[in-house]
């Protein structure tokens, strides 16, 4: 595939979709599925840009997983850790721009299917604030928490990603001076060592918070994830190739009620204030990525140990804002990362305050 101009080399997640290509999902439910009639308004965005398309990506079936893994279309090899898992659902970007396959490529994040991937193979990924990039051709094409972001190398192309994929998206300059808070979560000590440590390094004043709903958050946007991918997906249950994991977490979702997800709707807002009012405070918030390095492909096949790698990410779905994963180095060498999460609708600023770090 080569599709558009002579600029820089992009890879579009198989979720998203380009006229005249099917949109798989990397589902074998959907292996005869009709090309797409026209290009989602990124893909569009791109092409205007001069970027040049060279390839769809692969991911996490139907999106709905966050190791990676798909016996379908393949797992790809995470490089920085090929015993470990890539992490999902945009698994295939990531492993595209560690490799250098491509400049930047474009995934998208419901529950930190940009930041979990960023995390385990050592590069970097946006989730921008809810609604500020396109979702126009994207799938499922209804979503609360959903939202399309990039992955690069550094934090200069993830800006320039940006402003391809969103045209009100102008750098600034770095903060002269930041202040972040740091917060506080269980992590395997020598992640959060490493996350820390890099905001030490680059001189980050740091303070410590708490986020009290940070719990009710996360199980707010299993519910919310759930409702809606049933919502979409559930005829799917009826297909016999539908993966096996994606199919239990589709029966799962099955028994999410009308009530528990007025009661997740509570929390999002109750949270999303918390969160606005602790960035009152600082300049951004920052936590590990991930509570723990990436799995092991062993160890991914139990559905808890998969679910528990996205205890820091998924809550900043359901609040909507900006949220970004940074690579650090852990003194074990394996790969980890650093979120930092700014104010809504700030993205240029948080991308800013990442680059003074990196």
């Amino acid at each position: 595939m080569d599709l558009g101009g002579t600029g820089l080399r992009v890879g579009v997640k198989d979720s998203i979709d380009i006229e005249g290509m099917p949109t798989r999902l990397a589902c074998p439910c959907f292996a005869d599925a009709p090309l797409a009639e026209r290009h989602a308004e990124v893909v569009r965005a791109l092409l205007v840009a001069g970027c040049r398309i060279v390839g769809k990506t692969n991911m996490h079936e139907l999106a709905y997983g966050v190791t990676g893994i798909n016996r379908w279309t393949g797992t790809p090899v995470n490089p920085r850790a090929p015993d470990r898992v890539p992490g999902g659902s945009s698994s295939g970007s990531a492993v595209a721009v560690a490799l250098q396959l491509v400049d930047f490529a474009v995934g998208t994040d419901t529950g930190g299917s940009i930041r979990i991937p960023s995390a385990c193979c050592g590069v970097y990924g946006l989730k921008p604030t809810y609604g500020r990039v396109s979702r126009s051709g994207v799938h499922p094409a209804f979503s609360s928490l959903d939202c399309v972001g990039p992955f690069a190398r550094d934090i200069p192309m993830l800006e320039r990603a940006m402003q391809a994929l969103d045209g009100s998206f102008h750098p600034q300059a770095a903060p002269a001076h930041a202040t972040v808070g740091w917060v506080q979560v269980q992590a395997n000590p020598e992640v959060a060592a490493a996350a820390r440590g890099a905001l030490e390094k680059a001189g980050i004043s740091v303070r410590s918070m708490t986020l009290p709903s940070l719990e009710a958050a996360f199980a707010a946007g299993i519910a919310i994830i759930g409702a809606e991918n049933w919502a979409t997906y559930g005829h799917l249950i009826a297909c016999d190739a539908l993966g096996s994991d994606v199919r239990a977490r589709l029966l799962t979702a099955r028994e999410v009620t009308s009530a528990d997800v007025h009661a997740a709707e509570i929390v999002r807002e109750a949270f999303r204030a918390e969160v606005d009012e602790a960035l009152t405070q600082v300049d951004a918030l920052a936590l590990p990525t991930m509570p723990d390095y990436p799995l092991t492909l062993v160890a991914a096949a139990d559905a808890r140990a998969a679910l528990t790698s996205t205890s820091f990410v998924r809550q900043f779905n359901v609040s909507g804002h900006p949220a970004l994963s940074l690579p650090v180095a852990t003194a074990g060498g394996l790969p980890a990362g650093l979120q930092l999460v700014g104010r809504r609708h700030q993205d240029e600023a948080l991308c800013a305050l990442a680059r003074s770090i990196a």
